[in-house]
């Protein structure tokens, strides 16, 4: 696919946080997602990027994706998935595991003994 064909590919403008890791260092870089598609998303950061250089991004609800560079412009660059993904996936609202005993607790009055809980 040419650079032309890939921009008729429906992509999903939104703003979210993501970690990225270069090839072969495991240091996390926090990047910006500014649009993504099934094949590819363009993020935003403080780090230095070079055409063709292999990649991991953490995508919410995805976990970790394998890709490349595909463009630098500034702190801005276009990453190509080496698999495709459902980019509506990563849209979805991250649910907080619910608590085990399905209780709220909260410290009691000043006047209750210290650390004694009450319930809510």
């Amino acid at each position: 696919m040419t650079s032309v064909d890939t921009r008729q590919i429906p992509r999903d403008s939104l703003f979210l946080m993501a970690s990225l890791r270069l090839d072969g260092d495991e240091q996390q870089y926090r990047v910006k997602v500014r649009n993504l598609s099934a094949g590819g998303m363009m993020a935003e950061g403080q780090i230095r990027m070079a055409r063709g250089s292999l990649i991991s991004v953490d995508l919410r609800n995805i976990g970790w994706v394998k890709g490349s560079v595909a463009w630098v412009q500034d702190n801005r660059f276009g990453i190509a998935f080496a698999d495709e993904i459902d980019p509506k996936l990563v849209r979805l609202a991250v649910s907080a595991p619910a608590p085990a005993t399905g209780q709220r607790f909260a410290p009691t009055q000043p006047s209750a003994p210290e650390g004694k809980l009450r319930k809510i």
